[in-house]
This record gives structure tokens, C-alpha cells and sequence, in this order.
């Protein structure tokens, strides 16, 4: 008899409003659907500010299971709960919703989540034709579009859209920040920003340098990052800077083999001390010897036939 396969283990999170802080109902929910772990947050389903997520979409590992008791204790919206899907999706876990369709280990799971990515378009859509109607019916009225307080210049509508954009900015950092930040805290300020930008473009990002850095000054104005990232990297000799490189690369992700490694060097085009372009898992080994022996925390799990 062929072995049955091993049950993916199963992560509850639990969220409730700051109004309604009894959330015991879905914590039994999680408990009775088998979750080996609960994660519990409070605060409003329109806030972007959810660490307790933010924290269980990095550490969560491959094959396991994210399970919430509806959707709107996950996500404010349904482009929301796509983008939190894509990133269990890049660490290779799965989602399911115990009182919705949505499981993406089941082609039944997959279907349903296409149909919400549909109507997540159809949505965005709408509401584009919707404000292209209202602004033609107000031409047509002799109404001018836009706020009255900007078009006259008064400082205190300038004032009000300027915090209100900053708002937005910084919610949004704080709702991304799991997918960059990590990378940041592990290269900066021993990298580079030109160097933390490349590895994070490699992984699928769109980064500049100077909105990178523009990032992360906003959380350290806010404290809510180490404002030792800010600070200029050290000089280095070309060698050094391929070795703290690799290391950087290495501390990003310790799931990395040391061909993966490679591989990511040559996409970055980061030529080997020798000025060739073909990495192998011996030149890579080289380079994290002589960065643990320089004293840099490097996981112990990297390994490859050399």
C-alpha cells in the first residue's frame, strides 16, 4: 500500500476590530479545523497596519497552510487578498478560508481565486467609468473637477492633501514592507544601496535607489526601522564587495542553495574575481567561507556538491 501523504500543517491568524475584541469564536473555529498554531490580531478591517500578518507572511514555510475563518478577517479588499496570496504563493504556502471556496492546494481553491481576480478587475473597471461619468455630467454642469481649496491655492486644503497623501504613502509601505524589508535590515548599511536594490529587483521588485532610500527614511522617521540603515556603507575593495554581496544574498534567504546563489549572480551579471560570468557552487562556497571568517552571520544550511 502506497503511504498516504503528509498532512500540511495548518496556521490559523485571527483577527478582530478594535470595537469587537472577542474573537474566542473564531480561535475555537481554527482550533477545531486542526490549526497547530494561532496568530491573534486586533484592529480595523480598513487598516493597512497589521504586523501579527506582516510577520506570519515571512516566516511562514513552504507547504504550510495560512487558514482564516472568513476572508474579511484577512483582507480589506479583494486586491488585498490577492497580494497576500501571491506572497504565500512566492514562499510556496497555501491559504484557505473555512467558510468561503478559496483553498489554493485544490484546483477547486485555484478556480474560485480566478474568479475573484476577475471580479477584482471588473471592480477597478467600474469604478474607473464611474469617475470618467461623474466628471463629464460636472464639465456639463459648468462645475470645474477637483478640490475648490487647491485650485485657489488655500494653505490649509494644501496642508490637508499633503498629510493625507503622506497617509497613504506610509500605509502602503507599512502593508509592503514584509516583501523588502527583511533584505534591507540583513545588507544595509554593510551594502550599497545600489546592491540592495539589485538583489531585491532580481526577487521581482521595482525598486530605484532613491526610492528605496526614500522608504526606508520614512519608516526611520516614523521609528519604526533602525536609522543605523541610513547609514553610508564603508568603502570596500571590489573583492570585499563580492563577498559581503553573496553574504547579503545568503541572509535574504536561507533556503538558497549555492547554485541558486550562483544563479542569481549571473542574472545580476556580477562577474566571478576571475571576470568570468559563469558562477559555479565551488566560487560561491569560496566567497561565504571567507565572509564567516570576516565574522558575518551566514545561515548553516547552504550546501551543494562542489
Amino acid at each position: 500500500m502506497a503511504p498516504s501523504p503528509a498532512r500540511k500543517r495548518l496556521i490559523g491568524y485571527a483577527r478582530v476590530s478594535t470595537e469587537d475584541q472577542a474573537h474566542d469564536a473564531q480561535v475555537d473555529e481554527l482550533r477545531a479545523a486542526g490549526c497547530a498554531e494561532i496568530h491573534q490580531e486586533h484592529g480595523s478591517g480598513a487598516s493597512r497596519a497589521r504586523p501579527v500578518l506582516a510577520r506570519l507572511l515571512r516566516e511562514i514555510k513552504p507547504a504550510e497552510v495560512l487558514v482564516v475563518v472568513r476572508l474579511d478577517r484577512l483582507a480589506r479588499s479583494v486586491s488585498h487578498l490577492l497580494e497576500v496570496i501571491e506572497t504565500l504563493e512566492a514562499r510556496k504556502a497555501h491559504f484557505r478560508s473555512l467558510r468561503d471556496p478559496i483553498d489554493t492546494s485544490t484546483p477547486q481553491g485555484i478556480f474560485s481565486l480566478q474568479v475573484l481576480g476577475a471580479v477584482a478587475q471588473l471592480e477597478r473597471s467600474l469604478i474607473s467609468e464611474r469617475t470618467r461619468a461623474g466628471i463629464k455630467a460636472a464639465k456639463a454642469r459648468g462645475k470645474k473637477p477637483g478640490n475648490p481649496g487647491m485650485r485657489e491655492r488655500r494653505p490649509e486644503a494644501i496642508r490637508k492633501i499633503a498629510l493625507a497623501r503622506e497617509k497613504v504613502y506610509l500605509d502602503e509601505l507599512i502593508g509592503g514592507a514584509d516583501r523588502w524589508m527583511l533584505t534591507v535590515r540583513r545588507m544595509r548599511p554593510h551594502q550599497p544601496w545600489d546592491d540592495v536594490v539589485r538583489v531585491l529587483n532580481d526577487n521581482g521588485q521595482a525598486w530605484t535607489v532613491a526610492r528605496l532610500r526614500r522608504a526606508v527614511g520614512k519608516l526611520v522617521s516614523q521609528r519604526m526601522a533602525d536609522p543605523a540603515l541610513l547609514r553610508p556603507a564603508p568603502r570596500k575593495t571590489p573583492e570585499d564587495r563580492l563577498m559581503t554581496l553573496i553574504a547579503g544574498i545568503a541572509m535574504t534567504d536561507s533556503s538558497l542553495s549555492l547554485r541558486d546563489i550562483g544563479a542569481q549572480l549571473e542574472r545580476m551579471r556580477e562577474r566571478t574575481p576571475r571576470g568570468g560570468l559563469t558562477w559555479s557552487a565551488s566560487s560561491v562556497k569560496k566567497q561565504l567561507d571567507r565572509a564567516r571568517k570576516a565574522g558575518l552571520a551566514l545561515p548553516c544550511s547552504l550546501q551543494d556538491a562542489v
